[in-house]
């Protein structure tokens, strides 16, 4: 594990990895955390729904990368350990599977021993840096990871914090990926529910985390020369669903995009 000792954790100011543990039920988040999270989904009721979503989505493409038979996994914006984790479900279809896993949040670094069980047969580590700094990610990664093979890179609700930097940020990573390997993301849209996601990102906004919804346009500019698997760019709960992804969609509409695509 890179940086075995957590730096100090800022409590005067909520983290986006907090506020989603908290709508995801979670323990490992704070007053400021809980109370962003509530306010958001006064404004955005489909905010709980969505993060169940992506975790979901998550789960159906590193299970779709495996069984492409893909055997390594870097997944930035790693959030607080939500299990299955992303190395479990890899792991589950190819023991032998290696996954690094990143974040910029020290709530995480204390909880990267939770990340770091493997099979025998595989590995799993874990750095902790900012996506906005390639090089602190893809050098240990570089450790326990083989880049001249096939890797599936996973941004997963990441995006949408990051400005338009982020289209020349993902091509550095991209740049660093060999030919079959897979590139996750998933991103908040207002296209779905204008309103709602203006009054959120207001809300993320005025407690300092930016916060930049795309949309449909705007996202699928990230997979620019990549191969887009079926069925594209796509509303999270319908990308390949399963019976569980099937009944939220009645729930109502969660206004995020996912995608999956390959390198050539």
């Amino acid at each position: 594990m890179t940086g075995s000792d957590a730096p100090g954790i800022d409590t005067s100011r909520p983290h986006p990895a907090r506020v989603y543990d908290w709508w995801l039920g979670g323990k490992d988040n704070y007053p400021v955390d809980e109370a962003l999270a509530r306010k958001i989904l006064e404004v955005d009721p489909t905010v709980v729904r969505g993060a169940r979503a992506n975790r979901r989505f998550m789960h159906r493409a590193v299970r779709t990368a495996a069984e492409a038979g893909v055997r390594q996994f870097l997944d930035i914006g790693t959030g607080i350990p939500t299990e299955p984790n992303l190395h479990q479900v890899a792991q589950e279809v190819a023991p032998e599977s290696k996954v690094v896993y990143a974040d910029n949040d020290p709530i995480v670094l204390r909880h990267a021993q939770a990340l770091l069980h493997s099979t025998p047969e595989g590995a799993t580590n874990y750095v902790h840096a900012d996506v906005r700094d390639p090089d602190t990610i893809l050098r240990p990664a570089a450790e326990t990871l083989d880049f001249s093979e096939p890797i599936a890179l996973s941004l997963v609700a990441l995006t949408h914090y990051l400005d338009d930097d982020a289209y020349g940020l993902l091509k550095r990573y991209v740049a660093e990926l060999a030919p079959g390997s897979f590139v996750i993301l998933s991103q908040v849209t207002p296209d779905l529910s204008p309103a709602a996601i203006e009054k959120a990102a207001e809300q993320f906004r005025r407690n300092g985390t930016p916060f930049f919804p795309r949309s449909l346009a705007e996202f699928s500019r990230f997979f620019a020369g990549l191969e887009l698997l079926g069925p594209g760019v796509i509303p999270v709960s319908g990308w390949r669903p399963g019976p569980e992804d099937v009944a939220a969609q009645a729930e109502g509409i969660v206004p995020v995009y996912a995608g999956v695509a390959r390198k050539a």
